[in-house]
């Protein structure tokens, strides 16, 4: 079971229990790997059509490797970003081995769009309360996704660890996850047009 949270702008965040990501909510999906050539259509209709999703495959980082521009092609930058594969137990992947944390500030990640996308998720492990914003060309606000609290694994959370987190809005430029003197992790990190 998956709790999603949602916030856009100033409504305030429902939980409710979903089937992320699945079949039936992506039509045309690929799962885009660091390394050049590789690429895996997971959804859609096989022909040689741009994929409508994009998800970030991280399995193809090195434990403690920065990561900026290795997804460039598929239209992400990433600022202060490290992939990790966390031998932490409060930290659990989602999928497979790696995550995404901020560093070196901790605490922080931002993600740029070279084409605007208007949906963007991710799946979030945080020991504080985390803010995940979109903003359009000029740094404008168009959106907010707020996790609570911490969401630590082997904790009295509320809320259980890899809590999925979405923003979705018109012509999103950039995304930051921020919480504030606290570290996180991100994984299967999706976005869509």
């Amino acid at each position: 079971m998956v709790k999603r949270a949602t916030l856009q702008l100033d409504k305030i965040p429902t939980f409710e229990d979903a089937k992320a990501l699945d079949n039936s909510d992506v039509q045309n999906q690929v799962i885009a790997s660091a390394l050049r050539g590789q690429l895996e259509e997971t959804v859609g209709n096989h022909q040689a059509a741009v994929p409508t999703c994009i998800c970030l495959n991280l399995e193809d980082l090195k434990c403690f490797e920065p990561v900026d521009c290795q997804y460039e092609r598929w239209g992400v930058i990433f600022r202060n970003a490290l992939a990790i594969q966390p031998s932490n137990p409060a930290f659990p992947t989602h999928s497979g081995l790696t995550v995404l944390m901020g560093s070196p500030k901790s605490g922080f990640l931002e993600a740029s769009f070279l084409y605007p996308v208007n949906c963007v998720s991710a799946y979030v492990t945080s020991s504080q309360r985390l803010v995940l914003s979109a903003y359009d060309r000029d740094r404008q606000l168009l959106a907010q996704t707020v996790l609570p609290v911490a969401n630590l694994a082997n904790s009295d959370s509320a809320l259980s660890p890899n809590t999925l987190l979405t923003v979705t809005a018109n012509n999103i430029h950039s995304v930051t996850f921020c919480a504030f003197d606290g570290q996180f992790t991100l994984d299967d990190f999706h976005f869509c047009s």
